[in-house]
C-alpha cells in the first residue's frame, strides 16, 4: 500500500506558509513505514528540532483504478478517517532552500498517525465534513471538506492519471490553517464532527 498526501489544498493554510495557490493538486508520497496506528505514541525523532502537526481527512481506496473518470471517482473510496501529517519543518525548509527533495521531512518513520475510519455511507454529504484538531485540549485547527480547493473526486481523478490506485491505499487530502509545533508530553486528538477518531501522545 502507499500513502498519497495532498499539499496546498486549503487557501488559509497556503497563506500561513506564504505559498502560491496551485492550479492542479500537489501530491507526494509517504512509505508504509510512516504509518502509526492504534493510537500508539509518536516518538520525537532525534534528527529534527521542529516537528509540526497537520490534521487531514483521509480516504481509504477500495478498488484498483487507473485514469479514473470524474463520474466514477466516488466509487473508489468507501471509508473516511483522520490522519496526522507529521512534518520535520526544519528539514523541509532546509531542503527547499537548496532546491532539493524533502522526502525525509515528510516520509520518516511514524510520520503518518492514522486513526479510525468511518463508512462513507455514514456521511450525508462528503463535500461538507467538519473536522478539527485539539492540542492538549485546545482546538488549534478547524477544517471542513467544503473548504478544499480540490474535492475528493478531483484528487482521485488527478492522482490516477499518474499512478494506479490500489485497494488499501490511503489518501491524505490536505490540511487547514493552524499548523504548529509539538513537544514531548503534548497530546493530539483528531475529530470528525464531535467524534474522536485519533489520539496521539508525543513522547
Amino acid at each position: 500500500m502507499k500513502i498519497i498526501c495532498i499539499g496546498r489544498n486549503y487557501v488559509d493554510h497556503i497563506r500561513e506558509l506564504n505559498h502560491s495557490i496551485p492550479s492542479d493538486p500537489v501530491f507526494f508520497l509517504k512509505p508504509d513505514t510512516a504509518l502509526l496506528i492504534r493510537n500508539r505514541p509518536f516518538y520525537y525523532p532525534a534528527f529534527t528540532g521542529n516537528i509540526h502537526y497537520e490534521i487531514e481527512l483521509a480516504l481509504k481506496i477500495c478498488k484498483v483504478g487507473k485514469n479514473i473518470q470524474s463520474k466514477f471517482a466516488g466509487n473508489y473510496y468507501n471509508e473516511i478517517g483522520i490522519g496526522f501529517d507529521m512534518t520535520a519543518r526544519d528539514l523541509q525548509e532546509n531542503a527547499k532552500q537548496k532546491g532539493l527533495p524533502w522526502t525525509m521531512a515528510k516520509g520518516f518513520d511514524q510520520s503518518a498517525p492514522l486513526g479510525k475510519f468511518l463508512p462513507k455511507s455514514s456521511f450525508p454529504d462528503v463535500t461538507n465534513i467538519p473536522f478539527h484538531l485539539d492540542l492538549n485540549g485546545k482546538t488549534v485547527q478547524i477544517g471542513n471538506s467544503s473548504m478544499m480547493i480540490f474535492s475528493f473526486s478531483e484528487i482521485i481523478v488527478y492522482i490516477s492519471r499518474f499512478m494506479t490506485l490500489h485497494t488499501g491505499d490511503i489518501i491524505f487530502t490536505g490540511t487547514p490553517a493552524g499548523v504548529g509545533s509539538v513537544k514531548q508530553g503534548d497530546k493530539l486528538e483528531g475529530f470528525i464532527g464531535d467524534q474522536k477518531l485519533l489520539n496521539c501522545l508525543i513522547k
